[in-house]
């Protein structure tokens, strides 16, 4: 498998993540968002994923693109450890609270709508959309959350959660208001797949980021 991935892109840490739980050995290859106005703008890479973003997999002979759709056909490919819980309730609430990210939260903040924002007015647009979303996601996870984000078996939610807590670190949102967003997400940073996926150790990390 090939990893078309950005150090510090949420979406592509979801599936480091989940690439690390089960254990699967892949090429990485770094695709810079920045550098020379976006490497994913380029028509080599728009050949891979015509949406011109990562991440995008190539396994089993397929290029996927879409983080969830990746982790989904990881999960029926190589179910060991599962990502999604069997019973249907708990798997519908682990695809709420993951969609609730994936499509609630985190397009409103990625790069292409800040640059459409503008300087100015970026930091004051992420931590709006942020602070909206993660008061919604606090109060589902109070009737949902266990260890984790649905019970106590890590799941697609809890690798949506993470990625989005560093973006709400980055962009300085106030955290104390969240306290079983927090709980869950020092938890779950305490584990090896976590630590080792983490943007601060990736091969594309920058010298002055790194962990």
């Amino acid at each position: 498998p090939v990893l078309y991935s950005y150090f510090r892109s949420s979406c592509s840490w979801r599936v480091r993540i989940a690439l690390a739980l089960k254990g699967i050995e892949y090429d990485l290859a770094p695709v810079n968002l920045i550098k020379d106005g976006g490497e994913q703008l380029t028509t080599q890479f728009q050949a891979l994923n015509p949406m011109q973003q990562v991440p995008a997999l190539t396994i089993d002979g397929i290029t996927l693109s879409q983080s969830l759709a990746i982790i989904q056909y990881l999960d029926e490919t190589r179910p060991t450890p599962s990502l999604l819980p069997k019973d249907p309730k708990k798997r519908a609430q682990v695809r709420m609270i993951s969609d609730q990210i994936v499509s609630g939260i985190q397009p409103l903040q990625n790069l292409t709508v800040l640059k459409q924002v503008g300087e100015e007015k970026k930091l004051e647009w992420a931590q709006h959309f942020i602070t909206r979303g993660f008061q919604a996601l606090e109060r589902i996870l109070k009737d949902t959350a266990g260890q984790y984000c649905v019970e106590d078996e890590v799941s697609m939610a809890d690798l949506c959660l993470v990625p989005q807590v560093y973006n709400a670190e980055r962009f300085k949102v106030d955290l104390s208001p969240y306290p079983t967003i927090t709980r869950i997400n020092k938890a779950l940073l305490e584990m090896e797949a976590f630590k080792r996926t983490h943007p601060s150790r990736q091969p594309d990390t920058p010298p002055d980021m790194r962990a």
